[in-house]
């Protein structure tokens, strides 16, 4: 790390009620040790988006993007084969590859972080083709997405969003006959939610353990009633879905979904909600991103 990069979305949370110019200065402080040159932008929108994209070309070998789900995915996107290292400042709402290596949401510790971050590589998945760090989901998930920025229109917190956002998907959501293809064997469900990991939800608030096992892990919540509904919406909420027996959970490395005779379908992938044709075709894509991953933080996610 000795030509780096910093890319601010002047629009993230984090960001929002201080001094750009004065983080700016923050970050060139922290980052410039050891006779590192550093290079940072405070951009929103569409030049921000531009930028991402032109980063895998540039002169530094390592870019950093501060900001949300949204920015790191385009970042990693971005970065196949660019042969440089990618850094997260975790300065979104839901920050979720940030918590899996364990990067402080903190700036200050986030930057110290980063300061002694060492490059490693991790496993990403592809829907249709596209690629994705963490997670995508259908059904309630996708409209958990839609249902928290209307929450977040509404002016609430994180800690009231989650549940009126969980509320409002589960009676938005009904019931879908979806057949799930792993790794070439099919099964048929009738079901109100599917999510796909890339690699396995193995530790406490939905964290994942292992970010190179080469795997993705289907979630499918069945559709066993309204009252098992509530109860697998509120587990999935709780982080007490495991023990849930309407959630089968099947792992491979090859993902097809189909529904019906549907065309399309809502999908919430790492935080970004689109419309997705179907069938929605996942594959994990093993060791695929290099990322630096802070060498101190005992809750990382363990990387061989």
């Amino acid at each position: 790390m000795r030509h780096v990069l910093v890319l601010l979305n002047a629009k993230a949370g984090t960001l929002q009620h201080r001094d750009g110019e004065a983080v700016c200065r923050e970050v060139v402080e922290r980052l410039s040790r050891d006779g590192r040159e550093v290079e940072v932008r405070l951009l929103a929108g569409e030049p921000l988006l531009r930028a991402i994209r032109a980063s895998g070309r540039g002169p530094h070998d390592t870019v950093i993007v501060g900001g949300g789900d949204g920015s790191v995915s385009l970042a990693a996107r971005c970065h196949e084969n660019s042969g440089k290292a990618l850094g997260i400042l975790p300065l979104g709402t839901m920050n979720l590859l940030a918590r899996d290596i364990g990067m402080p949401t903190d700036l200050g510790a986030a930057l110290d972080a980063l300061d002694t971050a060492r490059p490693h590589r991790i496993d990403m998945g592809t829907l249709n083709g596209r690629r994705f760090h963490t997670i995508s989901g259908f059904g309630f998930f996708s409209q958990m997405a839609r249902a928290r920025e209307t929450a977040r229109r509404w002016g609430l917190g994180r800690f009231f969003a989650v549940p009126i956002a969980a509320f409002l998907a589960l009676r938005r959501t009904g019931r879908i006959h979806i057949d799930v293809e792993v790794d070439g064997r099919q099964r048929h469900f009738a079901a109100f939610s599917a999510l796909i990991t890339v690699n396995r939800f193995t530790g406490p608030g939905w964290h994942r353990g292992h970010l190179d096992d080469g795997l993705l892990e289907v979630h499918i919540a069945e559709d066993r009633g309204a009252l098992a509904r509530l109860k697998a919406g509120a587990d999935m909420v709780t982080d007490s879905w495991r023990d849930n027996p309407g959630i089968i959970s099947l792992t491979g490395r090859d993902i097809v979904i189909r529904r019906g005779g549907r065309r399309r379908t809502w999908v919430s992938t790492d935080g970004e909600l689109a419309r997705e044709r179907l069938p929605l075709h996942y594959r994990v894509m093993p060791q695929a991103l290099e990322l630096l991953i802070p060498e101190t933080t005992p809750q990382r996610a363990s990387i061989s």
